[in-house]
């Protein structure tokens, strides 16, 4: 792990590897490690950065009431410039995927690729709005509740029947070191945005990979997505759930790579 200062907060950051950057963006409640299973593969091709948002793994926590998606975008847009990184794929998952397009948004320069795995255009963008109050209010109540109440309340919706029980085990771990004031920070900032206009205007190749038996982040969002960005590409994996990257890694780091070496 490493860490560097990006406007005042403490960013850290997993790298491996070498070649063309890979940036990966973990989800909520979530940390640099939802990408283990990744990072070694990842590694053999490519210059591979994972980093903990801010509220996230060892990074600080940033302004509970007024930081939002934009202000994550710009952030991980001080880590890019930072590490010198030019034109890398940007790879997210759930929370992140939004913020691959939201750093898309704010900085069209930057990203090569995207890759948005279990994606929404936000929670405003992609759920009704009386399913994004519910979940936003699910996350400021449970907030502040013992990590293992937490795991009780949120594990269900992530994992699916065949999710490794190692991977399960990880999860677990994971979600029961989350910070407080990063979960409502993400929750807040997410059921704000509604990234349907952004949708449009990427220009850039785009990879969409879903879960056959997402629970979060169903089929139909999916399906949105791909008629919105020109030229997406649209990839179901059979028989896993939200956490593609934790149900079949061995698929899930199959369709990334398939799709990435077809852009070098």
């Amino acid at each position: 792990m490493e860490q560097v200062d990006i406007a005042g907060l403490r960013i850290a950051y997993e790298r491996a590897g070498a070649g063309s950057p890979l940036v990966l963006l973990h989800g909520g409640v979530g940390d640099r490690r939802d990408w283990r299973r990744q990072m070694p593969a990842f590694a053999q091709e490519f210059d591979a950065i994972a980093w903990d948002a801010p509220g996230c793994g060892q990074s600080s926590d940033p302004q509970e009431e007024s930081f939002r998606l934009a202000d994550y975008a710009d952030c991980l847009a001080g880590l890019i410039a930072v590490l010198q990184l030019e034109r890398p794929h940007v790879l997210g998952l759930s929370f992140g995927a939004g913020l691959a397009l939201e750093l898309y948004h704010r900085h069209p320069e930057i990203p090569r690729t995207l890759i948005l795995a279990s994606a929404y255009a936000g929670w405003g963008g992609s759920l009704p709005p009386e399913e994004v109050e519910a979940r936003l209010r699910g996350v400021l109540r449970d907030s502040d509740r013992p990590p293992g109440e937490l795991v009780a309340e949120w594990l269900p919706s992530l994992r699916s029947e065949s999710t490794p029980p190692e991977a399960v085990a990880d999860m677990v771990a994971i979600i029961s070191e989350f910070h407080p004031v990063g979960a409502r920070t993400m929750a807040r900032s997410f059921a704000e945005a509604d990234l349907r206009d952004v949708l449009p205007s990427i220009e850039v190749p785009t990879l969409l990979l879903y879960g056959e038996q997402d629970q979060r982040s169903p089929l139909h969002i999916a399906a949105d997505l791909h008629d919105r960005i020109p030229n997406s590409e649209l990839l179901v994996i059979p028989g896993v759930g939200h956490m593609i990257n934790y149900d079949d890694d061995v698929r899930f780091n199959d369709a990334v790579m398939s799709f990435l070496r077809r852009q070098s």
